[in-house]
């Protein structure tokens, strides 16, 4: 799939950051990169040096819900930034069914069956949580290896490659059978379908897993055995007290950490 740069804009503020939109095929997604400063004006204190534009830098994949990117995007652009300061490129690609993206009927039934399931206060049964997910991770995760397989062709844009948040089954699917990823940040919170467990323990890559402890809309043991599941010999879990939305700031400084010590 080409890749076709559609739009592009210089984020406000001092933290020189480049957002491209661009479409792959048919999928949209959106790219932040470090720019170079603006030159200064002759009475202006200089500019701290820009980051040159034949650097290579790392690549760090933003995972997120299936909501739509324009949806996602103030939390998306606050992970980039952050990405862009610590030295890296950003990116994230528009998942199947969502945004402007067609339609996805079988999917779109598996969310009613799930609402439904939640709403009576009943369990969410395994057939309902495998329609939901196994079809997005069977077609996402191709459609981002496509997308790296076109980043990491642009200049500028180079290995190692991270991945982080998301829906965690993609995570752990691209973890297990992405050779390029060297590291992973996931965020548990969403259902995982039983097969993603045999799949984890696939991972050999180094993890940070984020795990909110009162989510209200998280399995916490079911976490818990995901994590234990995973193969990597470095790995680590970050709990924290809160529900779903109460992600502390500190946690995604951690992260950022994390992310730093293994893509430089």
């Amino acid at each position: 799939m080409a890749l076709r740069f559609t739009s592009e804009q210089r984020l406000d503020g001092d933290d020189g950051v480049l957002e491209r939109r661009f479409t792959l095929g048919e999928i949209p997604g959106i790219l932040w990169t470090p720019s170079p400063s603006p030159s200064p004006s002759p009475d202006s204190a200089p500019a701290p040096a820009p980051v040159s534009a034949s650097a290579s830098v790392p690549l760090v994949l933003l995972g997120h819900p299936p909501l739509g990117l324009d949806r996602m995007y103030p939390r998306l652009v606050a992970r980039a930034r952050q990405a862009v300061a610590d030295g890296f490129a950003a990116a994230a690609v528009e998942l199947p069914g969502s945004g402007e993206r067609p339609r996805w009927d079988a999917v779109d039934q598996a969310r009613a069956d799930l609402r439904r399931a939640v709403e009576a206060g009943g369990p969410v049964g395994d057939e309902i949580v495998d329609a939901l997910v196994l079809p997005l991770v069977d077609k996402a995760v191709p459609e981002c290896r496509a997308a790296l397989d076109a980043l990491l062709e642009l200049p500028g844009i180079g290995g190692p490659v991270g991945y982080s948040g998301g829906v965690i089954s993609i995570g752990v699917r691209l973890a297990a059978v992405e050779p390029r990823l060297a590291a992973a940040v996931l965020f548990a919170g969403s259902f995982v379908p039983r097969a993603m467990f045999e799949e984890a323990r696939q991972v050999k890559v180094p993890l940070h897993v984020l795990l909110q402890w009162d989510d209200e809309g998280n399995d916490r043991q079911a976490a818990l055995d995901l994590f234990d599941a995973f193969g990597s010999e470095e790995k680590s879990l970050h709990a924290h007290m809160g529900g779903h939305t109460g992600v502390p700031q500190s946690a995604g400084e951690a992260a950022s950490r994390f992310l730093a010590r293994h893509l430089k």
